[in-house]
C-alpha cells in the first residue's frame, strides 16, 4: 500500500527542520567552546606571565642575607628581609590562632544550633558581607577602633585586622563542611543517647575535619599577602623587632614600601619577597588540595 505524497512531504519537512536545528546547535556549541578556551588561554597567559616574571626576578634576588640580615637603609648594598619575615609569621599565626577557633566556633553554631534562627540568620548576613568587604575597608575599621585609641602602630592591630578577614572564610568553610555531613549519623548518635554537644565533637567535626582544614589553610594563604590592612596597623619597621605593641616589619608592606622606591637594591629585595610570598601561598593552596583530595 502506497503512503499519501502528503505524508512523505510532512516527513521530509521535519527531518529538514530537525537537521537544521542540530547544525545550529552544532554551530553554537562550537562558538561556547571556542569563547571557552579563548577565555581559558587568555587567562593562563597572564597567570603565566605574572608567575615568569616572579620567578625571574624573585631567585636573582635570593641568597642567605635575605634570611639573616634586616632590610638595609636606602641606597645600601646588602642586607635582607629577615625581620619582615619574622614580622609577617608572627602576625599570620596569632591571627590564625584569633581568628581559627572563632570561626569554627561560629560555623559549628551556624550549622548544628542556630539553623533556622533569627540570630543564625543576621549572622550569615554579616559573614556575608565581611566575605566581600575589600581588605581596606578592614583595615580602616581596626585603625579607627584601636590605632587611634592607643595612639600609635602596632602588631596586635595587624593581627586583629588579618583575624577579622580570617574569621568569615573559615566560618563559611566550617559550615558548610558540616552540612555536608549525613542527618543519619546525627539521628543514629542521639538514638544513642550521646548529648549534642558530644556528637559534634565526635562526629560532625571528626567527619568534616579535613574540609575545615582546607578552609583555615586557605584562609591563611588569603592573609599572607594582604597589604592594605597592615598599612594601617602594624605599619611596618626598618629593624628587627618581636615587640607587638610596636610598629612590626611585615612583607607586603616592606614589598611595597622597596618595589615603589628608586633605589635598585631595595627593587631587588622587594622582588625576592614577592617570590617568597608567591611561593608560600602557592604552598598551602596545593597543601590545601592534597589534604581535601585525601579526605
Amino acid at each position: 500500500m502506497n503512503r499519501p505524497a502528503t505524508f512523505d512531504q510532512d516527513h521530509d519537512r521535519v527531518q529538514a527542520t530537525r537537521m537544521k536545528l542540530q547544525r545550529r546547535r552544532r554551530g553554537t556549541n562550537a562558538i561556547a567552546l571556542t569563547l571557552s578556551l579563548a577565555a581559558m588561554a587568555f587567562g593562563l597567559l597572564w597567570l603565566v606571565w605574572i608567575l615568569f616574571t616572579t620567578l625571574k626576578l624573585g631567585v636573582s634576588g635570593l641568597s642567605m642575607e635575605l634570611f639573616t640580615q634586616s632590610t638595609p637603609p636606602p641606597n645600601t648594598d646588602g642586607g635582607g628581609l629577615a625581620n619582615a619575615i619574622v614580622g609577617s609569621l608572627m602576625l599570620v599565626v596569632l591571627a590564625t590562632c584569633v581568628g581559627t577557633p572563632l570561626g569554627i566556633l561560629a560555623g559549628v553554631y551556624l550549622a548544628e544550633y542556630g539553623q533556622k534562627r533569627w540570630l543564625a540568620n543576621i549572622t550569615r548576613f554579616i559573614n556575608d558581607i565581611l566575605l566581600s568587604a575589600p581588605s581596606i575597608v578592614v583595615g580602616l575599621f581596626v585603625y579607627a577602633l584601636v590605632v587611634a585609641k592607643m595612639g600609635r602602630f602596632s602588631g596586635w592591630a595587624g593581627v586583629i585586622a588579618l583575624a577579622l578577614l580570617q574569621i568569615p572564610i573559615v566560618i563559611r568553610t566550617t559550615e558548610n563542611m558540616l552540612k555536608l555531613v549525613p542527618n543519619a549519623l546525627r539521628e543514629a548518635a542521639f538514638a544513642l543517647g550521646t548529648p549534642k554537644w558530644k556528637m559534634v565533637m565526635s562526629i560532625t567535626l571528626k567527619a568534616s575535619v579535613g574540609g575545615i582544614v582546607t578552609g583555615v589553610l586557605l584562609a591563611v594563604a588569603r592573609i599572607a599577602g594582604e597589604t592594605a590592612p597592615l598599612l594601617f596597623t602594624a605599619l611596618s619597621n626598618q629593624f628587627f623587632s618581636l615587640d607587638m605593641n610596636q610598629p612590626v616589619a611585615n612583607l607586603p608592606v616592606t614589598i611595597y614600601k622597596f618595589a615603589m622606591s628608586p633605589f635598585p637594591q631595595w627593587q631587588v629585595l622587594a622582588w625576592a619577597g614577592v617570590f617568597l610570598i608567591t611561593l608560600g601561598v602557592l604552598g598551602l593552596n596545593i597543601l590545601a588540595r592534597a589534604i581535601f583530595t585525601k579526605k
